[in-house]
């Protein structure tokens, strides 16, 4: 998605991109971060809203009406500490019920030589949960964006038992274009699982350059799923059997010392 100011707009897209995936099969589908709402920071808590709000009702609906898992990649939620907002991902099941709710531990403040400074720890109050939520197709790990970096948060969803591990991005331009990729299939070998990864891609409010290149890799860290750039979406299989075959052929989990 390259989502903009205009919330209605970004959602009438989330919507018609989650038909599309569920059209041609898709079970589990993902959205990016801040896939309703990425304008100006004047108007950011103007666009905020609870767990109860407008999006994720709408999403909950979509889910519900065609019986698919949802991933909410992540909101801006009203009620953290010091009027600040929390950065929020939401897992839906397919009868629209929150099987998830992670609010975003690691916050991006951080100067990546674009021409812009990035302070989300100026409105943005970080979580304190990890969460890994019980989705139809396994266990779920939740995490936004900057999370990424952090391999500390997919070893204890992985210890969680974890099948899947979840990013939905905003990842910039310029760091998107030397680590995405990298970082991706690395979370993915390390833990031994599938890793979805829904993503914003082109020109944002502001002058905002994201990276895009949504993905899915597999266990073994393939990419088996790519969306080019632009407006889509990449679709892959979860086969648990192949999971499975991988961590008993490599028990690296298993094997750790530490």
């Amino acid at each position: 998605m390259t989502s903009g100011a205009d919330k209605a707009a970004n959602l009438e897209a989330a919507t018609r991109l989650i038909r599309q995936a569920a059209e041609a099969g898709a079970q589990f589908v993902g959205v990016p971060e801040n896939f309703a709402w990425m304008g100006p920071e004047p108007e950011r808590n103007h666009n905020a809203e609870t767990l109860a709000g407008e999006t994720l009702a709408r999403l909950a609906e979509l889910a519900k009406s065609l019986k698919i898992s949802v991933l909410a990649g992540s909101v801006l939620e009203q009620g953290a500490p010091g009027g600040r907002l929390y950065n929020t991902s939401v897992l839906l099941g397919p009868e629209g019920q929150q099987l998830g709710v992670y609010r975003k531990i690691h916050l991006f403040d951080v100067e990546v030589g674009d021409g812009q400074t990035y302070r989300e720890s100026a409105a943005v109050a970080p979580g304190t949960e990890v969460v890994v939520a019980d989705a139809p197709l396994g266990k779920v790990g939740l995490s936004v964006c900057y999370d990424l970096r952090f391999p500390e948060l997919y070893r204890r969803h992985a210890e969680a038992g974890a099948v899947l591990l979840t990013v939905p991005a905003a990842f910039t331009l310029m760091t998107g274009k030397d680590h995405w990729e990298v970082l991706l299939r690395a979370r993915a070998i390390e833990n031994l699982a599938y890793v979805l990864a829904p993503a914003q891609q082109g020109k944002h409010p502001k002058d905002r350059m994201t990276w895009g290149h949504a993905m899915v890799v597999d266990p073994w860290g393939l990419v088996v799923a790519r969306a080019s750039e632009g407006e889509g979406f990449a679709m892959a299989e979860f086969n648990a059997a192949y999971l499975a075959k991988v961590r008993k052929g490599l028990p690296a989990l298993s094997h750790r010392r530490l």
